[in-house]
């Protein structure tokens, strides 16, 4: 198998003081790129800064003879991403992957939940990911190549108690990575999503001591990394990984049910037709809102 190498490749990684952004970081840099540690330096929940964790990271790339700065701007707001990008840009005259990885917990259940908690989760991880990528996104369109990765989790692809904040966030980076994937196919940059399964600092309040140690973060950070490579030819993709498992996951579409729409289209029709409606068999997946909906006109019977 040839080698799977980043020379003269930019990355970023944001929230890679440590847990899965480390691993990431230290994954490409060991295979050649310069990177950019982004941290915060914050606790899990979004309080708090220091520089510390990604000066650290930072050092351990330098120390196995790789390239790397740090920056420690938040990326929760636009002129913080900027400036994320920014660092790049000086340090190394351009910027290749973006690995949007920076994130926060602030759990409840849906009726407990404070406003500043939901407000906080979706401006960490959605707008996050969004200002970052917008900040990145015209320096890879000039130079016609770009690897865009960005974190979602279980809770946003299939729901999980307590996290209406987070689950939101964690799909509406689904959805936007969708959209930069058509935007981005003509500029050679691809744009992927990885749920991840994985013991960090986030959920170790939630997973016992010997799950954690099967969950090892850097049993995701192969694939992540792959995914920044010049052979990844996938975009709009869903990738999971976790304690040596890799797959993906993706929305599916049913072939569902017709009705003449020349004639009334009751609520009986459909009690009638619930099982056909809601099966997947044959289910298959679009690519985009224009193809969804392409097929379904093509079903149709138009004169």
């Amino acid at each position: 198998m040839a080698e799977v190498r980043f020379d003269d490749r930019v990355a970023v990684v944001t929230g890679a003081g440590g847990g899965l952004g480390r691993e990431y970081a230290l994954l490409l840099a060991a295979r050649g790129a310069k990177v950019v540690v982004n941290d915060l330096g914050g606790a899990f929940d979004g309080t708090g800064s220091g520089h510390t964790a990604a000066e650290q990271v930072c050092q351990e790339i330098k120390d196995a003879g790789g390239e790397a700065v740090p920056n420690f701007d938040s990326v929760a707001d636009w002129e913080g991403a900027s400036s994320i990008i920014k660092t790049a840009i000086d340090a190394y005259g351009k910027v290749d992957i973006l690995v949007n990885n920076a994130g926060i917990l602030r759990d409840k259940s849906f009726l407990k939940m404070e406003m500043e908690d939901y407000e906080k989760v979706m401006a960490v991880h959605l707008n996050g990911t969004f200002f970052c990528s917008k900040a990145a996104f015209p320096h890879m369109r000039e130079n016609a190549y770009g690897r865009i990765i960005s974190a979602s989790s279980a809770a946003g692809v299939y729901g999980n108690f307590g996290q209406a904040n987070y689950g939101a966030a964690k799909m509406g980076i689904v959805g936007l990575m969708h959209v930069l994937k058509q935007e981005g196919a003509k500029y050679n940059i691809m744009a992927n999503v990885i749920v991840p399964v994985a013991g960090t600092r986030m959920t170790a309040t939630v997973l016992p001591p010997n799950l954690l140690e099967l969950l090892k973060p850097e049993f995701v950070a192969p694939l992540v990394v792959w995914a920044c490579s010049e052979g990844c030819a996938f975009s709009g993709y869903t990738f999971v990984a976790g304690g040596g498992y890799f797959s993906r996951t993706a929305f599916m579409e049913g072939p569902g049910v017709f009705f003449d729409v020349s004639q009334s289209i009751t609520l009986e029709m459909i009690d009638e037709n619930i099982d056909k409606i809601t099966s997947l068999d044959g289910a298959v997946p679009y690519g985009s809102a224009t193809e969804q909906t392409g097929s379904i006109l093509g079903k149709m019977n138009i004169s």
